[in-house]
């Protein structure tokens, strides 16, 4: 059988307090309610860009400008491998409202606060090389 691979794309935005915006995953969605990065799967034919911001617009309704890729990761989970790619972002409009569309709940939060909520293990990766946690 052969193992599916995934490509997922997630946002690192930053709002003027220096605190990362993270979301709760829908209580029906794969791995229920944990927190993550916001972003998700990259379409066919689509670039990693163009599928982050066409994730948040989805998730959120919030216009984005992608910039620099931050970290590349790759996870194994039981049945799926994940090839997860997270970029530097910025809303467009900073005072952009920021809407459950597709998303259980939102929160701003300061890197050392991350640690009070459950990740997704592709997730958990990123954050501890955000952390510096893996040297």
């Amino acid at each position: 059988m052969t193992r599916r691979h995934v490509r997922v794309v997630g946002a690192m935005l930053q709002n003027d307090q220096g605190r990362y915006l993270i979301t709760q995953r829908p209580p029906k969605a794969t791995l229920p309610l944990l927190w993550e990065f916001p972003g998700g799967r990259v379409e066919e034919g689509e670039d990693d860009a163009a599928a982050l911001a066409r994730e948040l617009q989805e998730e959120m309704g919030v216009r984005i400008v992608v910039l620099e890729q931050v970290m590349h990761t790759h996870h194994e989970y039981p049945t799926y491998d994940i090839d997860f790619r997270v970029f530097r972002c910025q809303l467009s409009d900073r005072g952009a409202e920021i809407q459950h569309l597709r998303v259980h709940d939102h929160r701003w939060v300061a890197l050392e606060e991350m640690g009070q909520y459950r990740f997704p293990d592709a997730d958990a990766k990123t954050l501890a090389r955000l952390l510096d946690l893996d040297h």
